[in-house]
């Protein structure tokens, strides 16, 4: 008798389709990585005179932005999503290589949140840290980014990455998924805004 093992779906089976009806707040939602792949190659929503509304549809983004050829668009996000998922560690993840002792940790959340609560082994991100990085650090380490809810360090992971350190990744839901997946011990918070 054959047994066929089940088909398992990818991420990009999981994410909906997308069109030129799909409105900016839809695509940030299914795409988190959208706004920082529009703006890198089309000057798209990283300032206020790029910027988008939320319901906006992503043709009316396109035809405002020199007429850009929507399919040529949603590839790019598409291509973008898959490129940042090869950079994400997962809590479960990081748990393990942390026990290995092989990681490199890097928050760049607030000083006053790192003062709060951090990661055990953990460096804060500032100016000094980042010239000590770029310093004395081996280009070849691994390195793991964290903020609190894993919005942020993208950036920050692409950033080292673009200055050659090739082996940084960005830690899946942050610090707040970290607790809520690993150590409960590591005390949850809830940012607000004035």
């Amino acid at each position: 008798m054959t047994s066929v093992a089940p088909v398992q779906k990818s991420d990009a089976d999981l994410l909906p389709a997308l069109s030129g009806a799909t409105t900016m707040a839809d695509l940030l939602v299914a795409y988190p990585g959208a706004q920082r792949a529009l703006f890198a190659r089309y000057h798209i929503g990283g300032c206020q005179s790029c910027g988008f509304q939320p319901t906006e549809t992503l043709a009316e983004v396109c035809a405002r932005n020199e007429d850009l050829p929507i399919d040529e668009v949603i590839a790019h996000v598409k291509a973008s999503h898959d490129s940042d998922a090869k950079i994400q560690v997962t809590a479960l993840e990081l748990a393990e290589m942390l026990k290995a002792g092989e990681v490199k940790l890097l928050d760049v959340r607030t000083r006053e949140e790192y003062e709060a609560v951090k990661l055990p082994g953990s460096e804060m991100m500032s100016e000094s840290m980042l010239q000590q990085i770029f310093d004395t650090w081996d280009k070849a380490a691994l390195i793991v980014v964290y903020d609190h809810s894993g919005k942020r360090s993208m950036d920050a992971a692409a950033y080292l990455l673009g200055h050659g350190f090739a082996n940084t990744k960005s830690l899946v839901g942050g610090i707040d998924g970290y607790s809520k997946e690993v150590d409960p011990t590591i005390p949850r918070y809830r940012i607000e805004l004035e």
